[in-house]
């Protein structure tokens, strides 16, 4: 007879795992399905994210930044290296890997201490709220659940013209994962993935080109920022072509030529490595019987409602494979609303206030609404800017390029949208999160003291400014 749970989740990545955690917190005794494995074979907690996404990502931004200030920034603060600066590529992917282990690790202690079962294997849905887990030694085990969460996750696109061979042409998880600094890395997309990326072997001395098949520079950004950001870009040697569309891509063992079209005709571009980042889809292949009848869409997202449930009964799905931005955060925060609903409590989850970030430098961090989509809107508002070059903690840090954008609703001067290019934009965008949370108005910001001197003094003048009263810049 199957083993009955009051939920079983389908996926440990950031919305699987914190799901669990919650369901296990309110009392609901709970499984988590998971089939990752890492490199050396052993089963891991953390999805994409954790392995091989944002965690290793950020730790490779890190290292690469510290060579990069050794390199270019530390005569300025008066401090010498004598002899060369190197970087040991093994021991900065050694630092990265312990770093995923520590925390794939901490999840496992979170869900011993919150008891719950950490099936290891790959999940599949059922009729009738029954999951099928195949374990790593192809034993199969049928679980059942009062409660269903589908957190698939989702993998990277891939694309004809550039058919990934994982040792010339690579995914972001190949990019991750290079043993040297290539000499010149081809990039396929200017996205997230694309530019931090590109950015860490940029740093670290390869010569990278990066091919984007759309004429604006992320388009989803508001232009301003976009196109503040894409200066820096190319100021730092990121050499990024708009418009350019690969066609066909040759790998000869040695190095890999690129074949693409832009508004000049056909070009070819020599690369030793290629990395393609065009984007992510569901990973929904298979996860569901036919019999379950689960509904998807036609892009392969599982169909749900705003509060995460399916078209059948107890089951949810919620993450990179449901609609909505394939972002950790969101996809955790809904897993905490399916488990609060599923309790009988109230689930919330607050689409509008999403943050986005883009860990370059300087880095790129919105939330809310851009100025060409308010325009588009019809929708009344004012801007304000401030420049971090008028700030002293940026100035006193190196970091001086860039701005802070706010936009206020013209009549009833509620904050609309926050954009930062520029130093810790990452953490600076919270305040602004917060706000738009608590309804808050331009003036409320213009009224609330920040510390001096701080790079959050620049969101302060950005309120000023939106009125015409920013006090360190002329208006």
């Amino acid at each position: 007879m199957a083993k009955t749970y009051d939920v079983v989740v389908i996926g440990g990545g950031p919305a699987g795992y914190v799901a669990a955690i919650r369901c296990a917190q309110l009392g609901l005794a709970t499984a988590c399905v998971e089939k990752w494995l890492t490199p050396q074979g052993e089963p891991a907690l953390g999805g994409t994210c954790l392995n091989v996404g944002c965690i290793p990502s950020k730790t490779l931004l890190e290292s690469s930044e510290h060579f990069h200030r050794a390199t270019h920034g530390f005569a300025a603060h008066g401090i010498r290296i004598d002899g060369a600066v190197s970087v040991d590529v093994g021991q900065l992917q050694a630092r990265k890997q312990t770093i995923v282990a520590q925390l794939t690790g901490g999840i496992a202690q979170l869900f011993k201490a919150n008891q719950v079962t950490w099936l290891q294997g790959r999940g599949k849905l059922l009729a009738e709220r029954q999951v099928e887990v195949t374990r790593h030694d192809g034993s199969v085990e049928i679980v059942e659940g009062d409660n269903i969460i589908l957190a698939a996750g989702s993998l990277p696109i891939d694309i004809p013209a550039a058919p990934r061979d994982d040792v010339r042409i690579v995914d972001s998880t190949g990019g991750l994962a290079f043993t040297e600094v290539p000499k010149r890395l081809g990039v396929i997309g200017a996205g997230v993935i694309g530019l931090e990326l590109g950015s860490v072997w940029s740093r670290l001395g390869a010569e990278v080109v990066v091919l984007e098949a759309m004429d604006e520079f992320l388009a989803a950004v508001d232009q301003q920022i976009a196109k503040d950001a894409l200066r820096q870009f190319k100021k730092q040697g990121l050499d990024i072509r708009l418009g350019a569309r690969v066609t066909a891509t040759r790998s000869d063992g040695d190095a890999v030529t690129v074949h693409y079209k832009d508004k000049d005709g056909d070009h070819e571009l020599g690369v030793d490595k290629l990395l393609v980042c065009v984007g992510r889809r569901p990973a929904t292949d298979g996860l569901a019987d036919p019999d379950a009848d689960l509904e998807l869409t036609e892009r392969g997202f599982i169909h749900v409602d705003d509060e995460c449930r399916t078209n059948l009964p107890g089951v949810w799905a919620i993450g990179d494979c449901v609609r909505g931005p394939m972002l950790a955060h969101k996809g955790s925060e809904e897993g905490v609303m399916v488990a609060e609903l599923i309790a009988g409590r109230h689930g919330h989850m607050n689409y509008d206030t999403i943050p986005w970030v883009i860990y370059t430098n300087p880095e790129i961090a919105w939330v809310g609404k851009t100025e060409q989509a308010l325009k588009a809107e019809g929708v009344p508002y004012r801007v304000g800017t401030f420049p971090f070059a008028a700030n002293g903690r940026a100035k006193a840090m190196d970091a001086a390029a860039g701005l802070v954008k706010l936009i206020g609703h013209a009549d009833t001067d509620r904050l609309l949208g926050a954009h930062i290019v520029g130093p810790m934009a990452s953490e600076l965008i919270q305040e602004m999160v917060l706000a738009m949370a608590f309804g808050a108005s331009v003036e409320d910001l213009q009224l609330t003291i920040h510390g001096h001197p701080t790079l959050a003094e620049a969101v302060h003048e950005a309120a000023l400014s939106v009125h015409g009263r920013a006090l360190h810049k002329v208006n």
